[in-house]
């Protein structure tokens, strides 16, 4: 049997190193109540695109120097859904048990940005809030944050799998 690394077992290393890194920055972001900043909430994406080239670049080292564009493409996916898997699992978690006031208060954050742009009504703000709540359920919280990861780490993947790639010339070895 060949000594052949795995693109699953790839995933599956670098997918829960970046879910655990997106979890410890999530807990950093709650902790200093920084969840609705927009500039710090981008760093998910550099570690959501930092766990992708580490795995992808690895594999690559692990199989000879070579990997595919669909080997690539098939990590990344995969790595992303363990690390969504993981991050959305702790955020339903945490605005369950550990803070279930941190929902209102979002709302509430929300509520008063509205109220401040002064480009809605009060009925009109109401009705948006309304409907925010409505998808705050933690089934749909979880299979959104997943579903979101997923699809970011797919397109990611594809921007990234088109650098790392290396294709043998011998197609035949």
């Amino acid at each position: 049997m060949d000594n052949q690394t795995t693109t699953a077992r790839t995933a599956l290393k670098w997918g829960l190193i970046t879910g655990i890194a997106l979890v410890v920055y999530s807990i950093i972001l709650y902790t200093l109540d920084q969840t609705t900043n927009g500039a710090l909430s981008l760093v998910i994406y550099g570690i959501l695109i930092g766990g992708l080239i580490v795995g992808m670049r690895e594999y690559r080292t692990n199989n000879g120097g070579y990997m595919t564009y669909g080997e690539g493409m098939g990590l990344g996916a995969l790595l992303s859904a363990i690390a969504g898997l993981l991050s959305s699992a702790f955020t339903v978690f945490y605005t369950q048990i550990i803070d279930p006031g941190f929902q209102e208060r979002i709302v509430g954050q929300v509520r008063d940005q509205m109220e401040q742009q002064g480009k809605m009504s009060d009925e009109q703000i109401d009705q948006a809030i309304e409907w925010m709540q409505k998808f705050q359920s933690p089934g749909l919280q979880f299979m959104f944050g997943l579903l979101g990861t997923i699809l970011i780490g797919v397109v990611l993947s594809l921007i990234i799998a088109a650098f790392i790639r290396r294709n043998k010339t011998n197609p035949f070895e």
